[in-house]
């Protein structure tokens, strides 16, 4: 059975009839309950109603559709965005516009769902290099390929919180002539300067070919997004079946309200600076306890356990002390390393953060995990 939330998304939430401190939602800026965010929808809601009832390319385009994009290509600084329903709709339809039969695929062995089930879609031979493995990448890269060449990874890796090292792998694109494509849901908003994502913070933008991105976590609201050249854009639109083939990618009031948050943080860069220090806190203070965090460098922050029954009852635990941390278990991880997940929100307090290290601290020392 699902948890469920009465309250709206925040740094704390009720959840199934009890007021805690929220850990698991990607909620990094905390604007997704921002008073001018929720005025933004309603405004559209007056407008324009609730639903777009029909694809955009019939008559579900509204006018804050093209403006979320063209804010989204200047935030992003590429020539044009297109938003999808998701990002799960974003990478399977944009992959297989990319590539088919013929065509190689390179995918990081701990790609997010979505990247696989684009590549799948796609019809193209699927080649996985170890995770984050620069020589297992080139070792593939070097095989013999008649069709394009296409390498595809994350950029933030949601269940680890580690960098892609895209400065190497546009050094391999380069040199073995493929595509270079970056899905950044997890680092739109929250890597880089003034949180432009992971491909700025490396100052690679010249040298990717195709980002996708996500407007339902740092941006608070729903829906994916393509962003690229106005040529591969211009192609794209009418091609990519999960774009053409569905109601409006997004309803009015939800456009609008990404609209607005996109807006806020590229005039303020509070909110990014903030979700820092707020990472920065917390991983000093786990680190301090001695818990396995493994290589994360982002407000991605797991605390690895390794059972999965440990990782559930240590959720549970915190639960019960007013905190929700998310338990992650096989096969979203590898078995072995199931953990608990700690989403870090510019919407934390420190008073916050120090109730759920303190709790940590309780459940860990005992179950065994420290002394």
């Amino acid at each position: 059975m699902y948890r469920t939330v009465n309250s709206p998304q925040g740094a704390r939430i009720q959840l199934d009839g009890r007021e805690v401190i929220n850990m698991a939602s990607n909620n990094y800026l905390g604007l997704a309950s921002h008073p001018q965010a929720i005025q933004a929808a309603k405004d559209a809601l007056d407008q324009y109603g609730v639903g777009p009832t029909a694809s955009r390319n019939i008559v579900g385009n509204f006018p804050v559709h093209d403006a979320l994009e063209r804010a989204l290509a200047e935030f992003k600084e590429v020539e044009a965005t297109l938003v999808f329903n998701c990002g799960v709709s974003a990478n399977t339809g944009v992959i297989p516009f990319l590539v088919g039969k013929g065509d190689v695929i390179y995918s990081d062995a701990l790609n997010h769902g979505s990247i696989i089930d684009g590549c799948r879609l796609s019809g193209a031979q699927i080649k996985v290099y170890e995770h984050k493995n620069m020589s297992s990448l080139e070792g593939i890269l070097k095989e013999p390929v008649t069709g394009k060449k296409l390498i595809v990874t994350d950029g933030v890796f949601s269940m680890d919180g580690d960098l892609a090292p895209l400065p190497e792998i546009a050094d391999l694109a380069d040199r073995y002539g493929a595509m270079l494509m970056v899905d950044d849901a997890h680092g739109d908003g929250v890597m880089g300067p003034m949180g432009k994502g992971t491909v700025d913070h490396f100052g690679l933008r010249s040298r990717v070919y195709v980002e996708t991105g996500s407007l339902s976590k740092a941006f608070g609201s729903a829906g994916g997004f393509v962003a690229g050249s106005k040529e591969l854009i211009d192609a794209l639109r009418p091609k990519a079946r999960s774009f053409i083939f569905t109601a409006s990618p997004m309803a009015p009031c939800l456009a609008a309200a990404a609209l607005k948050v996109i807006e806020i943080i590229s005039r303020d860069k509070s909110y990014v600076d903030k979700l820092w220090e707020n990472r920065e806190y917390f991983a000093n203070r786990i680190t301090k306890l001695g818990l396995n965090m493994g290589t994360t460098v982002t407000p991605v922050i797991p605390v690895i356990v390794g059972e999965e029954g440990l990782a559930d009852r240590m959720s549970q635990e915190l639960f019960e002390r007013g905190v929700f941390a998310q338990a992650i278990k096989f096969p979203m991880v590898p078995k072995g390393t199931a953990r608990l997940r700690f989403m870090i929100s510019a919407g934390h307090r420190k008073e916050d953060l120090d109730l759920v290290v303190n709790a940590i601290e309780e459940i860990s020392k005992a179950n065994g995990l420290i002394s």
